[in-house]
Order: C-alpha cells, then structure tokens, then sequence
C-alpha cells in the first residue's frame, strides 16, 4: 500500500505543478504580463515545485536527510542520467551562454551550498546545518540569477513565440492553480510519508531514499520534457532545463527551505555534494568540446549515474 501511496504523491506532484503552470500562466497572461516573464517565473517554479514540496515538507517534519538528499539527487540526476539519455536519442547543441554563464553559476551554487552546510570546518561548529541565514544567502543568490534571466531574456525578447501560453477562461485558470497548488502541498506530504515508511521497513536510511526513489520521481518532469524535446529534434532544450533546474533546486529549494525550517546537514551528504559538483564539472568540459554532447559522451554520463547509485546504496 505504501508504494502505492508513493506513486499516488508522484502523480499529484507532477500533475499538480503542470496544472498549477497552466493555471498562473493563463492569468498572467490575460491580465498582459510578458512571456518571458511567465515563464522564468511560473513556469520555472513549476518545474521546481515537485522538488520544493518534497524538500520543504521534509525540513518541517524534521526529516533533514531526505529535504537536502531529495536535492542533490535531482541535481546528479539531471546532469547525469536526463542530459545523457538525451545525448542518446539526439546529440546535444549548448548554447555558448550556456557554457560561459550558467555552468559556472550551478558549480559557484554547489561550491557555496557545500560551504554554507559545513559549519564544523569553516564554523567551528559542533554540527552542520543549513540555518536562515544560509537560507538568506542562497535566496539573495537566487535573486542575482533570475536579475540575469530577465536579463538575458529581454535582450533575447524577439524569440519569444507569444502563443506558446493558452488563456483559458479565469474561473478555470483559478480553479487549476488551487488544484494544482493542492496537489504539490499533498503530493509533497505523501512522498516524503511514504519514502520514510518505505525506508524503515527496509531499514534504508532517509539519506538513501531522498537519493534514489525520491530525487528521480520528483526529477520526471525534467527527464520527460528532455526526452521529448530530443525526439523533436530540439535536445539543446535539455541541457538548459537540467542546469537551470539544478539551480533553482540548489538556491530556491534548499534557500526557501532552510529559511521556513533550519535543516540539519548529515556528514555523509558532503560526499554526494562533491559527487555533485564532479558530474556538473564533466558534463561542463563535454559541453564546451565543439559545444556538443555526443552520444559517447551521453553513455558516459549514464555510466556515471549507475557507479553512484551502486555506490551509495553499498554505502547505504
């Protein structure tokens, strides 16, 4: 029954934050906010929701393993397993803002997460622990990336296609964001039930199912939206929706997370942290090669992800 419980929550997250982005983007819309707008916003947060719901109802049940493990996960995930199996289906064009901007602004958010949690070395500290004033500094950070979306977008503003985003009318768009905003709130609160249920009876611990089950069920939007765009002939999509997924997780997530709630930081998590940052450094150096990830290199970056989950679940 957990399990199904489990898939129930995945569903409700997924569904929820795609019927949420539907909803908020049609008012948006309606009442003239730019595209562009929408969708580094709405929609970038509904591509987050899943990971936001999980990690922050986590944080508040005390299950501080699961709200940063369910993080990194995703992030390893994502540049690992979603970009190569993209690379697969379609080898992969990167934008050259892509290599010089964005690649070293999800490695600076890794290097920054792992110091803010290391209270013990740079501290003095008897434990780790990601407080609100870390949460504030991830935030701010957070803040100095969307000012660099907006940016870059409006400069971009001619691409933007306008009827890419459908009205529809306001009572529904209302009752979509309300069902969808309810289902990310008790999606979240069914996964993170479930996966501990899931990880006490299999005496796993919360750090290893945050990694495995959790990070990719809440990662399915990114794997799927990557999956179909390379089938389209458009895999470039995949690469900047895993990095930029990665940083929205890293800064929005554990920075809103840690500020509602402080989240004790398991020493064992720095090893995943650095794990992290390693997978998003070879995806960079393949990226910047011809600024294409070929298909060898997409079976690289699959091989990866199988040695880490075999490592971490020997390690448990």
């Amino acid at each position: 029954m957990v399990y199904i419980l489990l898939l129930i929550g995945f569903v409700l997250l997924i569904k929820g934050a795609d019927g949420f982005v539907s909803g908020a983007s049609s008012i948006a819309k309606r009442y003239n906010i730019p595209s562009l707008i929408i969708g580094l916003t709405i929609v970038a947060f509904g591509t987050s929701a899943p990971e936001a719901a999980v990690s922050i109802t986590a944080a508040l049940s005390g299950q501080n393993d699961m709200a940063i493990a369910n993080v990194v996960g995703s992030n390893i995930f994502n540049l690992s397993f979603v970009v190569g199996a993209t690379a697969l289906i379609h080898p992969i064009k990167v934008q050259k803002s892509t290599i010089i901007k964005e690649f070293p602004f999800v490695m600076l958010a890794s290097i920054v997460l792992a110091i803010l949690a290391h209270d013990t070395r740079f501290q003095g500290y008897s434990e780790n622990a990601l407080t609100r004033a870390d949460g504030l500094m991830l935030l701010a950070l957070f803040i100095i990336f969307m000012y660099y979306l907006i940016e870059m977008a409006f400069t971009a503003k001619d691409d933007v296609a306008e009827e890419e985003i459908k009205i529809m009318p306001l009572g529904k768009s209302i009752l979509y964001s309300i069902l969808g905003v309810s289902g990310i709130i008790i999606g979240g609160d069914m996964v993170v039930n479930s996966a501990s249920d899931i990880a006490i009876t299999w005496g796993m611990s919360q750090n290893l199912v945050g990694l495995t089950i959790v990070s990719v069920g809440t990662s399915l939007p990114e794997l799927v939206t990557s999956i179909v765009a390379a089938r389209k002939g458009e895999s470039d999509i995949a690469i900047g929706n895993a990095v930029g997924s990665n940083i929205f997780n890293i800064l929005f997530v554990l920075g809103i997370s840690s500020f509602i709630h402080n989240i004790a930081v398991h020493p064992i998590v720095f090893a995943d942290m650095l794990v992290m940052l390693l997978i998003s450094l070879i995806t960079f150096i393949f990226a910047s090669t011809k600024r294409t990830i070929k298909k060898g290199e997409g079976v690289v970056l699959i091989t990866l992800y199988i040695l880490y989950m075999i490592f971490i679940i020997i390690r448990k």
